[in-house]
């Protein structure tokens, strides 16, 4: 059995540290600071749209040289800022739960793949997931299928359950067909009913229940 997660806003909440980032690569380019709040309304989409959602957000317009130049800050910055980042409640006992029944564990991230790693061995993960794929491990992003079918190739064969918190891990898992299941918690910018899964969950400690019920399904 295998199950792959999404990491911002599903496993961990990222956006105190990912804010940070944003906002030393808005001062360096003398631009205004954005709010924590808009800050989560940006993150889903990798961190060239993140830059370019925070360019319009403070100029109107997304400019080719200052977008180049604020992405290679953000990158560099973000890749060692996590002292804020947190696992939401529940996680580490939930994937340490699911290793002990005997599910294969992977990532499918839009955050590059260094600080994704980064993140990871902060939190002492590094070792935790089989197959890690991060926003620019291919040349495609979520909500293309191509990232999360890679982990899921690597993971080997079995049911298949996907864990994410926002509508480009639904469209994910619905292009690549593979049951959905939603933390209701993180970074989704629409209600839950507008967004297609196979469940939905706020507590992770049920987790193990929901994934063994849509192993089931399938078989």
């Amino acid at each position: 059995m295998n199950i792959v997660f999404d990491l911002d806003g599903t496993l961990i909440d990222s956006a105190p540290d990912i804010h940070a980032a944003g906002l030393n690569a808005l001062t360096a380019e003398g631009l205004p600071p954005v709010t924590a709040e808009q800050t989560r309304s940006f993150i889903g989409n990798g961190s060239s749209v993140f830059i370019a959602r925070l360019e319009v957000a403070t100029t109107g317009q997304s400019l080719p040289e200052r977008h180049a130049r604020m992405l290679a800050r953000f990158l560099k910055v973000y890749e060692t800022t996590h002292d804020q980042t947190r696992p939401y409640p529940g996680v580490p006992e939930t994937l340490e739960a699911l290793r002990v029944a005997g599910w294969q564990l992977g990532l499918c991230t839009n955050k590059p793949i260094a600080p994704a790693r980064a993140v990871l061995a902060h939190l002492g993960w590094g070792n935790v997931f089989a197959s890690v794929i991060g926003g620019d491990s291919l040349a495609v992003i979520k909500p293309d299928p191509a990232p999360l079918r890679a982990v899921i190739a690597a993971l080997g064969a079995g049911p298949v359950v996907y864990v994410g918190d926002s509508e480009v891990d639904a469209a994910t898992a619905q292009a690549a067909s593979v049951p959905f299941a939603l933390f209701k918690l993180g970074y989704r910018k629409t209600p839950v009913s507008a967004i297609p899964h196979a469940r939905a969950f706020d507590n992770f400690l049920d987790l193990p229940d929901i994934a063994a019920r849509l192993a089931r399904e399938m078989c």
